[in-house]
């Protein structure tokens, strides 16, 4: 197991609009809550925050050091976010137990060449990015890979059903979901329909002689 990414918070009492001072201050008011638990108001140091979100992803687990005399293992659960600067204003921090399994969507990353898209010139559609998935904490994937080097043809699908996960992950999104697929070129189609076109009226031609 890998060792989980740390940060470092603070317990407050400052709440609502008096918060303005601590984001001047370079903290980041937080609020850790969970199954079971009083929501508890925390503050975080806004850089440190900002290296560790763009490190990891939403699924990561997180040992937040609250006052330096407690560990909690968190999910970032949602980040308020200035609308102008596109700065964090404000973190959930959503405190998990380890033996209760967590329901999460989690991306799905395409991974190869599709035959029909690179050399048949269709267009690889990505129909799911993500999909809904049950694990304990610990065995939450970051994504999900899958390879679309079997798509090589225009009537080839991948399903959900056809996803490798790993030991300990359910999958809930329902199985015979469309994940990718390639779209034939709209050349092809216009070509079959000039084809088409042009072939009616000869016939039609032909019957009234």
């Amino acid at each position: 197991m890998t060792t989980r990414p740390t940060l470092a918070a603070l317990s407050r009492e400052v709440t609502g609009k008096k918060v303005a001072h601590l984001r001047r201050a370079g903290r980041l008011p937080a609020v850790i809550f969970g199954h079971g638990l009083e929501s508890t108001p925390v503050s975080i140091d806004a850089h440190e925050f900002d290296l560790l979100r763009h490190r990891v992803g939403p699924n990561v687990l997180v040992n937040l050091k609250l006052d330096a005399d407690r560990s909690e293992a968190v999910l970032i659960h949602g980040i308020q976010m200035d609308t102008i600067t596109r700065r964090p204003l404000h973190v959930n921090l959503f405190a998990v137990h380890m033996s209760e399994e967590l329901t999460v969507d989690i991306p799905l990353i395409a991974t190869g060449v599709a035959p029909a898209s690179d050399t048949g010139g269709g267009s690889l559609l990505h129909v799911l990015e993500h999909v809904r998935i049950r694990a304990l904490p610990d065995a939450l994937p970051h994504n999900i890979e899958y390879s679309v080097e079997s798509l090589t043809d225009f009537e080839g699908v991948i399903h959900v059903s056809d996803l490798l996960v790993p030991a300990g992950v359910t999958i809930l999104t329902e199985s015979v979901e469309i994940v990718a697929r390639v779209l034939r070129p709209r050349n092809d189609d216009g070509a079959a329909a000039a084809s088409a076109g042009t072939a009616a009226p000869a016939a039609g031609e032909s019957a009234g002689a």
